[in-house]
């Protein structure tokens, strides 16, 4: 095997033409990697996203090729999937407010140029769930919104709108089963690439507690702070230490990393219905 790309919290290895896509345990907020791992962390967004991709088959074809044939060393927290020329745009469908979301809305009365009604505040269910794309930042770099005029430019009208429309149909598909669960997904991040033949393909992660926020439904009450099964757990903490949100992060306190390994765990038992 070959290293060919190590991300914020995945490694990318080629072999024999397939690419190991090998998920870590690093965690990384506002696009820095924190110098403590999540004990698990890697096992649990990989079969969690195993299970999503089966869930989501009839929607759009996704990249994997097998969970098994791969490496002893990284059995559990890795996927051989098929190499994709992936699309330079994040993919992110939004049906509550929150996070950046919500400042762009505070700011603007919008979000990636889509206008939204007046008076939502924090967790605020949203009319309908809405495509707000941003950029592909690198490590140490900073994603940004982008609208939807900005990515028929750089990809095209057909691809611009295939996009839009698959990255909704997911979340709502996704929003719907975990609602029936106890979960509100609140936002998810999804990414594409085209295989050989030009066909769009669902890559990377999907419907995951790093990929998506994650909400308990009994607990759910705009206006406040969301209680978090993903890593704004670990954002919030991260956000009240003073840290500038450059490199080099903080060391994550053990109880920390305790309880963001178990919010993990709890997301994906809920969700699947399978104990970790």
């Amino acid at each position: 095997m070959k290293l060919i790309h190590s991300g914020k919290v995945r490694d990318v290895y080629e072999d024999d033409g397939d690419v190991i896509l090998v998920a870590s345990d690093r965690v990384s907020v506002y696009d820095v990697i924190l110098p403590t791992p999540i004990p698990d962390k890697g096992k649990i967004l990989t079969q969690l996203s195993l299970w999503w991709f089966e869930q989501l088959a009839d929607l759009v074809p996704n990249h994997v090729i097998s969970a098994n044939d791969v490496p002893d060393e990284f059995k559990g927290r890795a996927i051989r999937c098929r190499r994709l020329k992936m699309v330079q745009i994040e993919c992110i469908a939004r049906g509550y407010l929150a996070g950046l979301g919500l400042q762009e809305y505070e700011r603007d009365g919008s979000i990636s140029g889509v206008p939204l009604p007046a008076g939502l505040v924090e967790g605020s269910r949203l009319p309908e769930p809405v495509f707000t794309p941003t950029t592909k930042a690198g490590i140490g770099a900073h994603d940004e919104f982008v609208t939807f005029g900005d990515v028929i430019a750089q990809e095209g009208t057909a691809t611009a709108e295939e996009l839009r429309r698959i990255t909704l149909d997911i979340y709502k598909r996704g929003a719907e089963i975990a609602l029936a669960r106890g979960i509100i997904i609140a936002d998810t991040k999804l990414e594409f690439g085209r295989d050989s033949d030009g066909n769009l393909v669902l890559g990377d992660e999907v419907l995951t507690s790093d990929s998506s926020r994650f909400w308990p439904l009994a607990e759910w009450e705009p206006g406040r702070t969301q209680f978090a099964f993903d890593k704004q757990f670990v954002r919030d903490w991260a956000a009240g230490t003073g840290w500038n949100k450059k490199a080099p992060a903080p060391e994550v306190p053990q109880r920390i990393v305790d309880a963001t390994r178990a919010r993990y765990i709890d997301a994906y038992e809920r969700i699947t219905g399978k104990t970790w």
